[in-house]
């Protein structure tokens, strides 16, 4: 058990310390200002949003919570009225001058502006994910092929995968392998079904090369088994 135990945490490790070396930094700062937010003040999107963003954030690889981003999304633009005012109120004072309307209705306005894009923020993320990760298919699945076709094992192919490419399915992967390390699933067909589902709406030929590729681990005759491959 203590084995199990420091195997999981090493793959954990590893897996949050190449999460680190993709995702940019300015995600690290949104996810600090999410979570901080939520600390202060939980407010919940409604279930169709929650579950929207949730796919959002798992595709962009986020660590935060939808309760996390909706909170921010009030919070941030509150913070930033309050001090845009604060500011249009005591500079104007400080210089014996009065206060300009202007840039008082300017704050407010600002403040209110801001929330929506902060609100959906997640979902331009995870498209833009989506779209870098995309271009990188091709590839994943000829990395994959390239494996099997000398050893039929699905997970190591994966993952031979994962160490060619360079951008972020490269990390997808690596969570694939991830999750069925920590045993969020059961066996790696789990895993990757589960992850392959999160293209469905955006890449029907990228799911379907996969579970050609699933498939021949399932063939009796090596022929075959390579024809599907190919």
């Amino acid at each position: 058990k203590s084995s199990l135990r420091e195997n999981k945490e090493t793959i954990s490790r590893q897996y949050k310390q190449f999460r680190e070396s993709m995702v940019p930094t300015h995600f690290s700062l949104y996810e600090k200002a999410c979570n901080k937010s939520e600390q202060i003040l939980k407010i919940a999107p409604d279930k169709k949003s929650y579950k929207e963003m949730e796919e959002a954030i798992n595709t962009a690889h986020l660590n935060v919570t939808p309760i996390g981003v909706s909170s921010f999304a009030i919070l941030g633009p509150l913070a930033f009225m309050l001090i845009a005012v604060t500011l249009s109120l005591g500079i104007p004072y400080a210089l014996g001058a009065s206060p300009s309307m202007f840039f008082l209705v300017l704050s407010v306005l600002g403040g209110i502006a801001i929330m929506m894009p902060l609100q959906n923020l997640p979902k331009q993320l995870a498209n833009t994910w989506r779209l870098k990760a995309s271009n990188e298919m091709v590839l994943a699945v000829f990395y994959t092929v390239t494996y099997m076709r000398h050893t039929s094992n699905l997970e190591l192919a994966l993952e031979f995968a994962a160490n060619h490419l360079t951008g972020p399915l490269a990390l997808d992967l690596r969570k694939v392998i991830w999750d069925l390390e920590t045993e969020k699933f059961s066996s790696l067909k789990e895993s990757l079904d589960s992850y392959l589902e999160s293209w469905r709406k955006w890449n029907m030929e990228f799911i379907e090369a996969m579970h050609l590729i699933e498939s021949s681990l399932y063939e009796g005759s090596e022929d075959r088994r390579l024809s599907l491959l190919d």
